[in-house]
């Protein structure tokens, strides 16, 4: 007897449909599985034969032979183990395979029989609305499939309450989508004593979507501001939500299918890996630039990441995505970031300070920011010098402003530029260019014949020249100006990096 089952391989954010093909033949016991399968595949044969024990059945005494089709497909992870389990069952006479028909099946399996969590089952789901199947899927991600609109979603906590449910006994409840978190809590604006070049700078950019860089030295609020940026960034919307929410889920962060409104805020320590920044792995999964897709990637102490892991950031910053290759796979993962990072203009932390700073300055601030390449600078819009916080600043008291009413700034803003860019389909100023920029970003007379000396006399590349007009376009925003004029310009040369005098 044979029984084909559907199932699904996670390539990115890409759920390739699997046939899980069970045949019984007349021979020596045995328990073969085949289909290009990783070890955790490959292991699932001794739990579905637990599982299926531990409901008092006994496998065929005959050769079980297992395909995932395509066999060219590389097959990774345990959420293989249900749909293995439940082809073997159909082709048992246990269950009904037409009923099975019906649904995409994920899930890992323990021994005893009860369903286990797996990644990437809200990715599941949307590929089985996609086709119009159902799900087949662990209780415990019921709330995270039932996200993806209106397909029948079986979330069973076990295998035999599962095999009830398909026979028509002890049917289980549908599930329910799980609870959409409005906002997260984080540091107000109101913390940030003084520092009011920095807060500017930090509204341009969340107005408009900038990379930032911060040099100051230690306990100037570097990090403190870079931590405040969620809570003056609009919420995402649901489309957004849910594009965020099927990164975690494919990286397995997803808990209790609860899906949050608040943009991600992703701060690596300096020692993060390539893979662990870009994605990759034995298993490739998606790495800190993805998982802050359509939110903010911090880098703190900036320099000291090894150069060749910052270098990696250059192509995702400018594309919005990452690929990830391997001998085996080629991966894309979405990586729509906002780069927020410090670091201290040297080693020591006080150049400029000729009580405090070493004895090797200014030379060891060269040699520190010579870490950070060039073509990595060039794609940061905003670069601005943050000042040491003195005694006084510290006793003056907190500012009537916080990050409520600078939200509401930058919501309108960016609700103008939404509404701007409608057709074009972006959202922000970072992200225009081409046509787009020439039509909303051309500054007038004035602004063009400043921006045409600072080009020359600062030597900027075209990206450069492009990020500011991009920025002079967010400032003129902010002021509610429809032209960018000769003082927004002059603003968004301010924050941009000074060439090295030779």
């Amino acid at each position: 007897m044979a029984a084909i089952v559907a199932t699904v391989a996670y390539l990115g954010l890409e759920a390739r449909a699997v046939e899980v093909q069970v045949q019984l033949i007349a021979g020596l016991p045995a328990f073969n599985l085949v289909g290009l399968a990783d070890k955790a595949v490959g292991e699932s044969r001794e739990r579905v034969r637990g599982a299926i024990a531990a409901m008092g059945l006994a496998l065929p005494p005959k050769r079980i032979a297992v395909n995932l089709s395509p066999a060219d497909l590389p097959k990774e992870g345990s959420h293989f183990d249900l749909p293995i389990a439940l082809g073997l069952l159909a082709a048992m006479g246990v269950v009904d395979a037409e009923a099975l028909a019906e649904y995409v099946i994920v899930g890992e399996l323990t021994l005893d029989g009860r369903l286990a969590p797996s990644p990437g089952v809200l990715l599941a789901a949307l590929h089985a609305a996609e086709i119009g199947n159902g799900l087949i899927c662990p209780a415990s991600q019921g709330a995270e499939a039932a996200w993806s609109g209106s397909i029948d979603v079986v979330a069973a906590p076990d295998l035999l309450s599962l095999i009830n449910h398909l026979k028509g006994h002890g049917l289980l409840p549908a599930p329910r989508a799980g609870d959409v978190e409005t906002s997260a809590k984080g540091p107000d604006l109101r913390q940030v004593r003084g520092q009011e070049t920095a807060k500017r700078a930090l509204e341009i950019a969340a107005a408009g979507n900038h990379n930032l860089l911060m040099v100051g030295p230690p306990g100037s609020g570097k990090s403190l501001m870079a931590a405040c940026l969620p809570g003056i960034l609009p919420p995402l919307d649901p489309g957004e939500a849910l594009e965020v929410s099927t990164v975690q889920s494919v990286a397995g962060t997803l808990e209790g299918g609860r899906l949050t409104r608040t943009r991600p805020f992703r701060a690596p320590h300096h020692s993060a890996s390539m893979a662990a920044l870009t994605g990759g792995g034995l298993k490739v999964r998606p790495g800190e630039v993805s998982m802050a897709h359509l939110g903010v990637l911090f880098l703190d102490e900036l320099p000291e990441f090894q150069r060749a892991v910052l270098d990696s950031l250059r192509q995702p910053l400018e594309s919005g995505n990452v690929s990830v290759a391997r001998a085996n796979a080629h991966v894309t993962f979405p990586a729509k970031v906002q780069l927020v990072a410090a670091m201290n203009p040297c080693r020591c932390g006080y150049l400029g300070d000729a009580g405090l700073a070493c004895a090797r300055a200014p030379k060891c601030a060269a040699d520190y920011q010579a870490k950070v390449s060039g073509p990595l600078l060039d794609r940061i819009d905003l670069h601005v010098e943050v000042q040491a916080v003195s005694a006084v600043d510290l006793m003056l008291p907190p500012s009537a402003e916080g990050s409520a009413e600078v939200a509401t700034r930058v919501a309108a803003v960016r609700s103008a530029q939404a509404e701007r860019y409608r057709e074009a389909g972006i959202r922000t100023n970072a992200e225009i260019d081409g046509e787009l920029l020439e039509k909303f970003a051309t500054p007038d007379p004035a602004g063009r014949a400043l921006l045409a000396q600072a080009a020359e006399a600062m030597r900027l590349s075209a990206r450069g020249y492009t990020r500011i007009l991009r920025v002079a376009r967010t400032i003129a925003d902010m002021a509610g100006s429809a032209e960018i004029g000769r003082l927004h310009v002059a603003e968004a040369l301010s924050y941009r990096r000074q060439p090295p005098r030779n």
